[in-house]
């Protein structure tokens, strides 16, 4: 297997791969979260397995998958673990884990007057589990709480526990269902009236969150989502501090893109442009280089990243040891989020070290969308063809925002992740 074990970024504690529910680093507290696990790898991605299913694909490649192994779970077991859970999900969503499209949009090339042999690529996640890419962060922790359970490691389900705004809600609740696994969902007072519907109709338990007296500046969804995991949950979350394992899944999404242009015998991507909430999305993918560069995108409502990078200065090309260092001081919650883009209103951008280190290998700034970009790159999208959401289609706001830069023979991609609803 690739993946022999867990470091913290922060304080390089080590967890072995075979220790089960490697959710948080050893170091971190109550009152001390500053930490967070990250991927320890042998080296490149082993060549997918023959297999629609992305985590059959990459089975020797991904965390949960090591973990099993090293228990003494084969690969045969793992396959049919990942299928069983795979056809629960579909008989929940309609639809499982499958390669998602990816190829060259011809109206938005047109549109951004891009040459024919540059263009834009859009990965199309609108289709995917759950309508984003959230669940695939999600399935690795459940494909390891399953191999627990297998293996004797977890003898009863306590509740999972989620804290989102949107999308990854969703996702969360899907898979829970799928699972039967009950899950608390804990969202902030302005979540729309729609996902909670949704929500409801999966059999979530929703709790909204309102500000009480004393919280501390931050989220108050997270804040009770702490509570309830401290009180037994699983946290089955896409904070990488909160779960290491949401660091895990999201990874397949770059590997398609790459195997996906080596199919179309496209060529090396010239920019890749990722939205930015919480930062698991970016981490992960960052993580993969599918792209020659890297650029995470915000919402000029809501841009902790941006505002930590700018703090950051020459820290930043010293390496993730020296931002991590800093953590308190660099990244602080944004005061008053908002923008039409209303997924990516993380106030924190939790996974920020992991977005760095993607970002700062070529020295690219975050760019901050303007909320004129975000609603133009919604209209734009929706003319394109795509069945997105605003926070879905950010990651082509920041493409709008620095577009007058950008070569017309370039290849850039945007990942449409968030379906309309």
């Amino acid at each position: 297997m690739r993946v022999t074990g867990w470091r913290c970024a922060v304080c390089a504690a080590e967890v072995d791969i075979a220790v089960p529910f490697p959710w948080r680093c050893p170091n971190s507290t109550d009152h001390d979260r500053r930490h967070v696990l990250q991927i320890v790898d042998a080296g490149t991605p082993r060549p997918p397995a023959e297999h629609p299913n992305p985590f059959v694909r990459h089975d020797g490649d991904l965390a949960w998958a090591a973990y099993a192994d090293a228990n003494g779970v084969d690969v045969s077991a793992r396959r049919r673990l990942v299928l069983e859970l795979d056809d629960a999900v579909r008989a929940v969503a309609g639809v499982g884990f499958v390669r998602t499209p990816f190829g060259r949009s011809d109206v938005l090339s047109d549109a951004l007057g891009f040459a024919d042999g540059g263009g834009v690529w859009v990965k199309d996640e609108t289709g995917g589990v759950g309508g984003s890419q959230k669940a695939r962060h999600l399935f690795t922790i459940l494909a390891h709480l399953r191999a627990a359970e297998i293996l004797g490691h977890l003898t009863e389900r306590p509740p999972l526990a989620i804290a989102s705004c949107g999308n990854a809600a969703l996702a969360a609740a899907t898979l829970a269902r799928a699972a039967d696994w009950s899950i608390d969902v804990y969202v902030p007072t302005w979540m729309s009236d729609g996902f909670g519907d949704e929500l409801d109709r999966l059999g979530a338990h929703v709790h909204r969150c309102e500000r009480r007296a004393g919280d501390p500046a931050g989220d108050p969804a997270m804040f009770r989502f702490r509570e309830a995991v401290a009180a037994g949950a699983i946290p089955f979350t896409v904070q990488g501090p909160e779960n290491a394992l949401a660091l895990d899944g999201g990874r397949t999404l770059g590997w398609e893109i790459g195997e996906q242009l080596a199919d179309q015998r496209v060529g090396e991507l010239d920019r890749i442009f990722v939205q930015v909430g919480g930062g698991a999305f970016a981490a992960c993918v960052g993580a993969t280089r599918p792209a020659r560069r890297f650029h995470a995108v915000q919402a000029e409502g809501c841009a902790p990243l941006a505002l930590a990078w700018d703090r950051a200065g020459a820290d930043v090309g010293a390496g993730p040891g020296a931002v991590a260092a800093r953590w308190a001081e660099l990244m602080t919650p944004w005061p008053d989020p908002h923008s039409l883009a209303d997924g990516i209103l993380d106030d924190e951008t939790y996974d920020w070290i992991g977005v760095f280190a993607a970002i700062g290998a070529l020295g690219d700034a975050p760019i901050v969308a303007s909320e004129a970009d975000v609603v133009a790159a919604h209209a734009l999208a929706g003319s394109a063809g795509f069945d997105v959401s605003p926070t879905g289609s950010a990651g082509l706001a920041g493409l709008l925002a620095i577009v007058d830069a950008i070569e017309p023979t370039e290849r850039v991609a945007v990942v449409m992740s968030g379906v309309a609803r």
